[in-house]
């Protein structure tokens, strides 16, 4: 049920959302986000990054303030009743309901889209008019989900931008993480500017999993470097390790065919340019930790070195570029 309502709405809400919205939309998806990130950095006059997060953004929606905004576009009030139960649901506990005061469902279909029709006029509305006005320069936009990156080419118009969100977000329940929402110098003269004042190299920011950092290209011209985060990166690894040690006693080719699906999956979203190092000291991890497993099979193992690296070639795939350059993705949809 809640999916055939996901349709409807999505078929309504399509017309109206915009452009920088990308999370949980049709024919847009993390690297669409990425790529218009990445081009509009390169291609616009961005010098300072916001980087906001909102804490605990499903767990915080209000409810008046979600069925209002659904009541600017649909008028049957069947629907509407059919949401509110949805979202005061709650759970079950010792027997007794307790139903939700705030906060979309956990886990439930119509929670994504909840949130974007939620975000589309607590934020996208309000920064697309903000950004409008005289003197704000240039402002790009860009949010999936409950994160946002937003470009700056002055560092006031950037801390303006703060203070009115933070208060555009309260009046909708809504606060800023004060650990995980930042204001950066990024951008093609970040490095050169923080260097005349003495500063380190330019801060990085993380967005859908890779850490954006300030860089050149064998020409030597400004390049926003996309590397997989570090955070990620060791808490994937530290699962496939369990799960290595798990079946290390299963037939080796089985092991190895999962393994080689996990790889192949993993590389299909992280082998973008810049990253291809990074990628290759992950395989590398991988390797080490799939051969300390089959040395745990047996105190008296037989596996050389010859053996494993004919393991190693037939199951565990190599790295190779698999997405082209940001800018080149994007300005073929959109020129």
């Amino acid at each position: 049920m809640q999916q055939a309502v996901v349709t409807v709405l999505s078929a309504i809400y399509e017309v109206d959302f915009l452009g920088f919205s990308y999370g949980f939309r049709p024919g847009r998806g993390q690297h669409n986000a990425l790529d218009a990130l990445a081009a509009g950095i390169k291609s616009r006059k961005v010098n300072w990054i916001v980087d906001a997060d909102i804490r605990s953004f499903f767990d915080e929606i209000d409810h008046e303030w979600m069925l209002r905004f659904l009541e600017h576009r649909i008028a049957d009030q069947r629907i509407i009743r059919l949401i509110r139960k949805w979202l005061e649901a709650g759970v079950i506990e010792d027997g007794r309901r307790n139903p939700a005061i705030k906060g979309t469902p956990q886990g439930a279909v119509i929670s994504p889209m909840l949130a974007n029709i939620y975000l589309h006029s607590a934020f996208d509305m309000w920064v697309q008019h903000w950004r409008k006005r005289p003197g704000r320069g240039e402002v790009i936009v860009l949010r999936y989900a409950d994160d946002s990156v937003v470009g700056f080419e002055d560092v006031r118009t950037a801390r303006a931008f703060l203070d009115d969100l933070q208060e555009r977000l309260a009046k909708f329940g809504l606060t800023l993480h004060p650990e995980k929402t930042r204001l950066i110098e990024f951008g093609r003269y970040a490095a050169e500017r923080r260097r005349a004042r003495g500063q380190g190299r330019p801060e990085t920011f993380d967005f859908l999993g890779f850490t954006h950092c300030c860089g050149t290209d064998l020409k030597g011209k400004f390049q926003v470097v996309r590397l997989t985060a570090k955070k990620r990166m060791r808490a994937t690894m530290t699962a496939i390790r369990q799960k290595l040690l798990q079946r290390r006693h299963e037939p080796v080719p089985v092991v190895g065919r999962w393994l080689q699906r996990v790889l192949t999956g993993y590389f299909a979203y992280h082998a973008v340019p810049t990253n291809l190092l990074r990628l290759d000291g992950f395989r590398s991890e991988v390797c080490r930790a799939w051969r300390h497993a089959l040395l745990r099979r047996s105190q008296r193992h037989r596996l050389n070195w010859s053996r494993f690296n004919r393991l190693t070639r037939k199951y565990v795939p190599s790295c190779r570029v698999l997405h082209p350059y940001p800018e080149e993705r994007f300005f073929a949809s959109r020129p």
